[in-house]
């Protein structure tokens, strides 16, 4: 697992409550944000918008562990526990942190991504599938990667990968049920092309022209 960047993001106490502080506060380019656990109260406060999309924006997101320091209150290790966003403009107008406690474990839920060429895909002509994009686990926040990378090389026509067959470092602890499955490599069905019948072509009788005039005129001779 690569060594996370420490990262420190400065905020301020919330003195006001309710929707009027909040939009005073994002006028002003600050987040309205609540801090819970790791055996201490709740702490509001605001911190940048800026600083926190950055960090939302990185290849951990939402799981990034960062220090927020709050003025008057102090420093804790962090990570985001939930998310408002505007559906409007896509920003992030609240959200709620965990605070965390080294050497306490967390439950959290990790991004799951694929590696590999399935030998169903280059050699018998598959499609793969993948099923399943994050599981949940258990660990110390030291430990919580980025994301976790499941190998599909070996994978043939109708073979199935499950959370089972997952690999993690150690101290890591998979919850998500073992038997569900993570990807597949499905055959392409090609659909039957109907055949058309060709159209009949339709028979006109020739008009005959005359015919009736002639038979007339032979009645009156």
């Amino acid at each position: 697992m690569a060594e996370r960047q420490a990262i420190t993001v400065r905020a301020e106490l919330r003195a006001g409550r309710g929707k009027n502080d909040a939009r005073r506060l994002r006028a002003r380019g600050m987040v309205p944000l609540t801090v819970y656990g790791g055996g201490g109260e709740a702490v509001s406060a605001a911190a940048p918008l800026r600083e926190l999309a950055a960090i939302l924006r990185s290849g951990a997101g939402h799981n990034t562990i960062f220090t927020l320091d709050v003025d008057g209150v102090g420093a804790s290790e962090v990570l985001f526990l939930d998310r408002q966003i505007d559906p409007v403009k896509g920003r992030l107008i609240h959200a709620d942190l965990r605070r965390l406690v080294q050497g306490q474990e967390v439950e959290i839920t990790v991004r799951l991504e694929l590696e590999g060429e399935p030998a169903g895909t280059k050699e018998e002509g598959g499609i793969l599938e993948q099923l399943l994009r994050e599981v949940e686990i258990r660990c110390r926040p030291s430990l919580i990667p980025d994301t976790i990378r499941a190998d599909v090389s070996a994978l043939r026509v109708h073979d199935v990968l499950h959370v089972s067959d997952l690999k993690v470092e150690g101290g890591i602890t998979i919850l998500t049920d073992p038997d569900t499955a993570v990807a597949t490599v499905a055959v392409v069905r090609e659909e039957p092309v109907a055949e058309v019948a060709p159209a009949e072509e339709a028979v006109v009788e020739p008009e005959v022209i005359g015919k009736g005039k002639k038979e007339e005129e032979g009645e009156e001779k």
